[in-house]
C-alpha cells in the first residue's frame, strides 16, 4: 500500500466529520443559550436534585433534535455513570401499548441484568415497570425515557365495531402518573416534528405533563459560518504537510467570503432549511473535490447545488416522447394566443396547423395522440382545468399546463431528441 496523498486524506477526514453528529453539533452547543445547554440543564438538574421532569423537543425533520439529545445523554452518562439509565422507544414501532410496555420491561431487564419473560402479560409488565421506577428512585438512579415520534404515542384510535373512541395514551398516562410518586426519579423526553404534539394529549395526561418545549429552528448565518469553518478547516497540528494545510484553509476562507458563495447558500436555504440538508449539501460538494489540486473550489459548491435542486417537472419534460413535446408546445401556443380554455380537440387542431405549415415528418394519428395526452396527465405535466364536466369524454374536457414557459423551454433544450422546429415554435 502506497502512502496516502494529502488530498485523499483530507477528503476522508472531512467526510468522517460530516458523518459524526457529535463533531457536527459540538460547536452549535457552545452557547449557554443553545438547545444543548437548555436540555442538559433540565436533565442534569433532575438527576442531581432527584426530581421528575418531562420535556418535548420540537422541530422539522433533520433539524438536529435526536443528535443534540444523544450528545446530552452521552455527556450525562460520562458525568453520572451509575446514576442514569436510558430507555428508548419509537412511536413508529411501539405505539401499541402492549408492545411499548414489553419493550420498556425488556430494556430495564437488560440494563439491570434481570431475566426478561416474553410471556409476561400487560399487567405484569406494568407492575414491573412501576416497581423498577420505585427501586431506581430509592437508589437515586434516574431513568430517562426517550420517546421518538412522540405524536404517534399521543394519537387516538377508533374501535369501529362499537363506534367508540378509545384513548391510546395508556403508556404516557402510566409513566407520568408513576412520576407523581415521591419515590420515583424519571425524565420523559418526547421528540416530534409536530409543533402541536402537546395538544394531542388527553386531559388526564396533559395535567401531569410539565409543559417544557425546546424548539429547533434553522441555524443563523453566524452559526452557519462557524459550522462551515469547523467542518472544512484542516487542523494545523496534524500529519498533513504544513504548506498544504495553509493553502487548503486559505482556499476555504476565500470561498466562504465570496459573494457568489453566499448567493449559492441563499438559494439553497430557500428550499432547504435544516442542518441535515445542509450537511448533505457540504458532503456532495466535498465529494466533487479535485484530487489533483487537493483543494475545494466554488464550482464544487455550484455543482452540489445543482445536484440537490431536483426539478421533477424538468425531468418529466426530458422523459417525454417527441409526440408529447409537440402536444406541450401546441398547448403553450394556445395560451400565448390568449385562448383561455382549450381541450384535446383544439390542441389537435393546432397540431395539424403546425404540420400543414411546416410539413413535419412527426405527425401521428389521433388515437396515438390521445395516449400521449393521457401519459402527460399521468406524469402531472398537464391536468384537467376543472372538476366539472366529468361526464364528458376526455377529449372535450378543458385542460391546462402545469409547467411554466421557462420550465418547458429549459426541459426541451436538454431533451436528447427534441426537434429544432419545436424550439423555434416555442420562441415565436
Amino acid at each position: 500500500m502506497g502512502k496516502e496523498i494529502p488530498a485523499e486524506k483530507s477528503l476522508n477526514l472531512i467526510r468522517g466529520r460530516l458523518c459524526d453528529p457529535s463533531f457536527i453539533f459540538r460547536p452549535l452547543s457552545a452557547s449557554s443559550d443553545s438547545n444543548y445547554s437548555k436540555l442538559k440543564f433540565i436533565v442534569s438538574t433532575s438527576i442531581t436534585e432527584g426530581c421528575n421532569n418531562s420535556i418535548l423537543l420540537l422541530g422539522p425533520r433533520g433539524s438536529g433534535k435526536t443528535a443534540v439529545l444523544d450528545l446530552v445523554v452521552g455527556d450525562l452518562l460520562e458525568q453520572f455513570p451509575d446514576s442514569v439509565s436510558v430507555i428508548r422507544l419509537n412511536g413508529l414501532l411501539h405505539s401499541d401499548d402492549n408492545c411499548a410496555f414489553k419493550e420498556i420491561a425488556r430494556q430495564l431487564c437488560m440494563e439491570h441484568h434481570l431475566l426478561f419473560s416474553k410471556m409476561a402479560s400487560f399487567d405484569e409488565n406494568s407492575h414491573f415497570i412501576i416497581a423498577m421506577l420505585r427501586e431506581c428512585g430509592l437508589a437515586h438512579k434516574t431513568i430517562i425515557f426517550v420517546l421518538d415520534e412522540f405524536d404517534m404515542f399521543a394519537q387516538a384510535r377508533i374501535l369501529i365495531s362499537f363506534n367508540l373512541l378509545i384513548g391510546k395514551q395508556r403508556l404516557l398516562y402510566s409513566l407520568l402518573d408513576a412520576m407523581q410518586s415521591v419515590t420515583s426519579q424519571a425524565v420523559v423526553i418526547g421528540i416530534s416534528s409536530r409543533l402541536d404534539a402537546d395538544q394531542l394529549l388527553e386531559k388526564r395526561v396533559r395535567s401531569r405533563f410539565s409543559h417544557r418545549k425546546i424548539l429547533f429552528l434553522p441555524p443563523s448565518r453566524d452559526e452557519l459560518d462557524g459550522l462551515l469553518e469547523h467542518l472544512l478547516s484542516l487542523p494545523a497540528d496534524s500529519s498533513f504537510p504544513s504548506g498544504y494545510v495553509s493553502r487548503f484553509n486559505d482556499k476555504i476562507k476565500n470561498i466562504t467570503s465570496d459573494r457568489r458563495f453566499k448567493d449559492i447558500l441563499k438559494t439553497f436555504f430557500n428550499a432547504h432549511s435544516t442542518v441535515n440538508s445542509f450537511l448533505k449539501f457540504i458532503f456532495c460538494a466535498v465529494s466533487l473535490m479535485n484530487l489533483e489540486s487537493g483543494l475545494l473550489s466554488l464550482e464544487n459548491f455550484k455543482a452540489a447545488l445543482s445536484s440537490m435542486q431536483r426539478q421533477p417537472k424538468l425531468e418529466a419534460v426530458r422523459d417525454c416522447s417527441v409526440l408529447e413535446l409537440y402536444l406541450l408546445v401546441c398547448m403553450r401556443r394556445l395560451e400565448v394566443k390568449e385562448q383561455s380554455s382549450y381541450n384535446f380537440i383544439s390542441v389537435m387542431k393546432e397540431y395539424k396547423a403546425i404540420h400543414d405549415s411546416f410539413q413535419t415528418s412527426d405527425y401521428y394519428a389521433q388515437n396515438v395522440c390521445i395516449r400521449g395526452f393521457e401519459h402527460l396527465r399521468e406524469r402531472q405535466v398537464i391536468c384537467y382545468a376543472e372538476n366539472r364536466g366529468q361526464s364528458q369524454t376526455g377529449e372535450y374536457r378543458p385542460m391546462k399546463l402545469l409547467i411554466s414557459a421557462s420550465e418547458l423551454h429549459q426541459g426541451m433544450r436538454s431533451h436528447a431528441c427534441c426537434p429544432a422546429i419545436l424550439l423555434k415554435l416555442l420562441d415565436h
